[in-house]
């Protein structure tokens, strides 16, 4: 996937050079991993020096960008042609009401796209990205930490908070944190070879690089045996679960999204969580509505809807089955007890019926 705009007359001789632009109060974690990836495999051993890959930090300003845990960063380069570029890489951070870019630096992303230089949002600069309407067609990977938050703000988009990261050869995401490093570690790969990538990872310390649909780590559920491990496609399908709760997927839909049948999900599910996809479904769904009688105040149909259960019967019959109380029995007991269930199993509910 060599770069063709890639040209010595606009750019170093760096296989793969990358500009960066930093979000307002963006996360130093993915950047400082990304740059760095870069940085050990433009060179031998640690010598650091620019030979194989490149960079800089892009403003239209020379003022400090300062990242959400304090420390400020400083643009190494005004806005120049996106042409000097094999990739641009935006980093976001914190979620909040205010622009993360200024309007100039939109306007300059909705440039490079024009030119087809590939853009790539890390962390929540698929955020911004998406904000300048620049991912229109592409699938984007976001954390499930912001999964909500994206379907609220994009509802047209596609996204998908189940995978490390993503990159079509136009649009990249990742979701934030050590998922940068493998990120960057693809691109170096692609663009400059894997010794360059080997390189990067052994000094970082990375015995491998995970691949783009390698989960996420959070796992939404624990084995019912905290020492065992949860295998990589069971974990991204409760991911998916517990993303779709309102209107449940079906297992076999749930199966081809980890390339399996229906029946070799059940059976790793049994052998690893213990239980059924379709209880393990069931559990997270519970464990939401809880979240939710104890938390807000919304009626009893509105929960047993936004949870998938369709009615407030349907509901209660679940909820007293695992809880061994009505929802509007714990309601009225909220107690620093009641959190319990925050930590609620798969075991209680092994004999549960299917919900599908």
């Amino acid at each position: 996937m060599q770069s063709k705009h890639k040209n010595s007359a606009s750019k170093s001789s760096a296989r793969l050079k990358v500009g960066f632009v930093l979000g307002r109060v963006f996360t130093l974690s993915p950047f400082a991993l990304f740059v760095d990836t870069l940085r050990l495999a433009g060179d031998a051993l640690d010598h650091s020096g620019r030979v194989l890959t490149d960079w800089e930090v892009l403003g239209d300003t020379r003022h400090l960008i300062k990242s959400s845990c304090g420390i400020s960063v400083a643009p190494t380069s005004d806005l120049v042609s996106p042409e000097r570029f094999d990739a641009i890489v935006v980093v976001g951070g914190l979620l909040s009401d205010d622009v993360a870019c200024s309007r100039e630096t939109l306007e300059y992303l909705k440039h490079a796209a024009s030119l087809d230089i590939p853009l790539i949002g890390v962390c929540t600069g698929s955020f911004i990205l998406a904000e300048a309407g620049l991912m229109a067609g592409h699938e984007t990977c976001v954390s499930w930490l912001h999964f909500e938050s994206f379907r609220e703000r994009f509802p047209e988009l596609a996204v998908r908070p189940d995978r490390l990261f993503n990159f079509d050869g136009k649009r990249g995401s990742c979701a934030g944190g050590a998922s940068a490093a493998d990120l960057a570690a693809f691109m170096v790969r692609t663009w400059v070879g894997r010794d360059a990538e080997r390189n990067a990872l052994d000094i970082l310390q990375i015995a491998s690089p995970r691949k783009a649909n390698d989960s996420q780590s959070r796992a939404p559920i624990k084995p019912v045996d905290d020492t065992t491990e949860v295998d990589q496609r069971v974990n991204s399908v409760l991911l998916l679960m517990e993303q779709h709760v309102a209107k449940p997927m079906d297992v076999e839909r749930l199966a081809k999204a980890v390339q399996l049948s229906r029946r070799q999900l059940e059976r790793l599910f049994h052998r690893t969580m213990g239980c059924s996809p379709a209880e393990a479904y069931k559990t997270l769904r519970l464990r939401r509505a809880n979240h939710l009688i104890l938390s807000t105040n919304r009626p009893l149909i509105d929960i047993a809807i936004d949870v998938g259960f369709g009615s407030a019967s349907n509901l209660g019959r679940s909820f007293r089955g695992v809880y061994g109380k009505s929802p509007g029995a714990v309601r009225r007991d909220v107690a620093p007890e009641a959190e319990w269930s925050a930590d609620l199993k798969i075991g209680p509910i092994r004999t549960a019926t299917s919900v599908f």
